[in-house]
């Protein structure tokens, strides 16, 4: 789950990282008043948890109060990214010398957390991967030892920074890696990490993604992880089912147990001319009611035209999927092709079912996809 920037700097604030001032605001009123508390110049940020969203009008500046609230009347209501903006950021404009990049995130073919390091703050960090590799230091953080004062001082000894700025470098990146052992986090980034004109160095921005399978951990957020903004209203519903779930833009709707399945469902669908309308992860051991809510979920949605299921039972039974299949067919107000390939437990009696209710069921992945986008 990601993070909005105020909560991420709420958190990172509490481990000694410092931000800049800065209030919430919901109202172009309550911009006012956040920017006249504050004294200053500053900058209205669209709390949204897409990036880009600076060059996409989400982040700009104000002179003075009145000038805070007419951009925060024009921001408020409007999308940023297809985002809808409810609540800004107001925040002292600093004055920035230099910008860096710090972050730790998951390396998942090193299997293990890695820090990164920049003195090209302020940009796109990929951009910079791309164009000057040579800019960004790299470090495969060991689990048992973590990210030391040393190893960190050793991460940006490559930059040309004063012996003072290096040790304030490293220290952030030493906190970092501490805050997101202890919140369960996959990234905790900050771009940029700024030096200001009085040599203080300040999170200008900040992002922190929580790990999904983590939120029993955080129940303080348990409202936010249902109601994520990035989601169309199905992926909404679905988390609300407690589904793993992705709105894609085909017309094949695709149903499977394990991801690794599903992802596996769709490309196949892809070879053979289809295109996938979702991705549905039921998971392991599912029940009837699961499967029928699953097969409602995707078949009422407008864009998809056939269903193709793929089940490999283990813990999950056939004849359970069967059942579900079959409620679902029935509870739904718009009938549509399906297709199911099942092996595993009780796939027998799961076959049976389906053929007492004329659903086709194919013992072949190929067999069922190239039937599928027949049938649509």
């Amino acid at each position: 789950m990601k993070l909005f920037e105020y909560e991420a700097k709420a958190i990172l604030q509490k481990y000694g990282i410092v931000v800049p001032k800065g209030k919430v605001a919901l109202t172009a009123d309550e911009a006012i008043a956040a920017a006249s508390e504050l004294g200053k110049a500053v900058f209205l940020k669209s709390q949204i948890t897409v990036s880009g969203r600076g060059k996409a009008g989400g982040i700009i500046s104000a002179a003075n109060p009145a000038e805070a609230g007419k951009v925060a009347a024009n921001l408020i209501g409007k999308k940023v990214k297809d985002i809808l903006v409810t609540t800004l950021l107001v925040e002292e404009r600093l004055d920035i010398k230099e910008q860096y990049y710090a972050s730790i995130t998951v390396d998942r073919q090193a299997k293990c957390f890695v820090a990164l390091a920049s003195t090209s703050g302020g940009v796109d960090i990929e951009e910079v991967a791309k164009t000057s590799p040579e800019k960004i230091s790299r470090l495969h953080i060991d689990p048992i030892l973590g990210l030391t004062e040393e190893a960190a001082l050793k991460m940006v000894a490559q930059f040309k920074l004063s012996k003072e700025d290096a040790a304030r470098f490293a220290a952030v990146l030493v906190i970092l890696y501490k805050a997101t052992i202890e919140n369960d986090a996959e990234l905790v980034e900050l771009n940029p990490l700024v030096k200001t004109a009085d040599g203080s160095f300040m999170a200008a921005d900040a992002r922190i993604t929580l790990d999904d399978n983590a939120m029993f951990r955080h129940p303080e957020f348990t409202e936010r992880n249902l109601q994520r903004e990035e989601d169309t209203p199905r992926e909404a519903e679905a988390r609300k089912q407690k589904y793993s779930y992705v709105d894609l833009d085909g017309y094949i709707g695709i149903i499977g147990n394990g991801a690794g399945l599903v992802m596996a469902t769709v490309d196949l669908v892809q070879i053979f001319g289809g295109k996938p309308a979702n991705f549905l992860d039921i998971g392991g051991g599912a029940q009837v009611d699961i499967i029928k809510n699953g097969v409602l979920l995707v078949m009422n949605k407008p864009e998809v035209k056939a269903v193709l299921i793929n089940i490999l039972g283990g813990i999950t039974r056939c004849d359970m999927v069967a059942t579900g299949v079959v409620e679902g067919l029935k509870a739904a107000t718009v009938k549509k092709p399906i297709a199911v390939r099942m092996m595993g437990t009780n796939e027998k009696e799961g076959q049976d079912i389906l053929r007492q209710n004329g659903i086709g069921y194919y013992a072949d992945m190929e067999q069922a996809a190239a039937a599928i986008i027949k049938a649509k």
